[in-house]
């Protein structure tokens, strides 16, 4: 895979039904000029790892009630929320409480968008810090790499012990350490990145 790789970053691949969903999800935000920015799994997969994900997890900037009712409206003429009944419910329940809620095409359960606003401080980072990854021409924020292959082996799981090895050979060459180092510092995990990447 041919990626081009400085401030920002390019690359041209063929869109599985995942990335359709993925874009289709965050246009909305787009319109609606909301931040937001994709962590976790499906990163990697964006950007080639073979494996299947039943969730996307995205972090978007915190909205109020009123502006959280437009983007519930707008998001309900393709996707249904699938853990929560109304705009009100979500909001109060859900989000105001750091818990993810969850969007599907729908009379879809699988794949599913899980939303949350920023809970802890390495969540507001990555949503300040986004990357921005140009594919095919379409636009997507991303957390930063450094950040991605840290938290990946913070959580520690076969697959994101997997994802953080995947992320890290296809870019170690264009990657800032220091920064790198210093979220394993914060993670307290200098001794796994040293036994599964070194």
């Amino acid at each position: 895979m041919d990626i081009e790789f400085n401030d920002k970053i390019r690359f041209k691949k063929e869109f599985n039904s995942l990335d359709n969903f993925v874009l289709d999800f965050i246009s909305i935000l787009d319109e609606l000029k909301i931040r937001y920015v994709l962590i976790s799994g499906y990163v990697s997969i964006l950007f080639g790892r073979s494996r299947s994900s039943e969730d996307i997890d995205i972090i978007i900037e915190r909205l109020d009630l009123q502006k959280f009712k437009e983007l519930w409206n707008k998001l309900s003429e393709s996707f249904e929320c699938i853990n929560a009944g109304n705009a009100e419910q979500a909001y109060n329940e859900y989000l105001l409480t750091h818990h993810a809620i969850r969007f599907a095409k729908i009379k879809k359960f699988i794949p599913n968008m899980e939303v949350k606003f920023p809970k802890i401080e390495l969540e507001s980072w990555a949503l300040s810090n986004k990357k921005e990854v140009t594919v095919n021409n379409k636009i997507l924020f991303i957390s930063p790499i450094e950040l991605q292959i840290s938290f990946k082996l913070y959580l520690g799981s076969e697959k994101d012990i997997e994802d953080a090895k995947y992320l890290y050979e296809l870019f170690k060459e264009k990657l800032d350490l220091e920064l790198l180092y210093e979220f394993n510092r914060k993670l307290k995990i200098v001794e796994v990145f040293n036994k599964y990447l070194r």
